[in-house]
């Protein structure tokens, strides 16, 4: 089976999900960037780190989203309370990189609404892409806990938990009642996410062999 790719960011408006069909992810965007990753390694997770979205450099302001950035903000300037206008401008700042007036955009519009499981997702992808992996894990429960069947958060939470955290086997499990709610759910490249979970499962199965049989063998009389 082909070695499976690890989202490097997931989720978002777009994305039907940081995936899409199932859309898995993190609303992680379109155009998720993904990197061969192996749990074992720290040079794949750095390689993984730093294909993440906005790590490279800021993606491109186009002449309309600044527009549409300068219009919005004089908007919520106007109106601090229109949470509509704070979620369309926390959706530009993550489109175009701007990773901490995104979390402050979607934090102003979940004090105002903080029932919106959609805009928690958003805002756990952002958590992550600054690095604030607890914070990200938080949000993204509070999303499952709003929506259960909503896959993008419980796919983005095994996405922090394997490969920014490295606690996979809660990942796998993550990803487990994701399968529960949806039996055929897909990464965003299309590969099943059956696949991976087994993929890796049985990667760690491997390990823990292998971690056996070079243990030391304890003294005895």
């Amino acid at each position: 089976m082909a070695e499976p790719t690890a989202p490097a960011n997931y989720v978002k408006k777009e994305t039907m999900l940081l995936v899409a069909a199932v859309c898995l992810l993190v609303g992680f965007v379109s155009g998720v960037v993904f990197s061969v990753f192996k749990l074992d390694t720290g040079e794949e997770k750095q390689a993984a780190t730093q294909q993440e979205a906005g790590a490279p450099g800021q993606p491109q302001v186009t002449p309309e989203q600044a527009r549409q950035i300068a219009d919005l903000e004089k908007e919520v300037a106007a109106d601090p309370k229109n949470v509509q206008a704070l979620i369309d401008l926390g959706h530009l700042y993550f489109d175009t990189g701007e990773s901490e007036k995104a979390i402050q955009a979607y934090t102003r519009a979940l004090a105002i609404t903080p029932d919106n499981p959609e805009v928690l997702t958003d805002l756990g992808v952002m958590y992550r892409r600054v690095g604030q992996y607890d914070k990200a894990l938080q949000v993204f429960d509070k999303a499952i806990a709003l929506s259960p069947t909503l896959p993008q958060p419980r796919f983005n939470k095994g996405v922090v938990l394997m490969f920014d955290l490295n606690r996979p086997q809660e990942a796998l499990q993550a990803w487990e009642e994701l399968l529960k709610i949806d039996p055929k759910a897909t990464a965003p490249n299309g590969q099943p996410l059956r696949e991976i979970v087994d993929h890796y499962r049985k990667e760690l199965q491997q390990s823990g062999k292998q971690g056996q049989q070079q243990a030391p063998v304890p003294a005895g009389k």
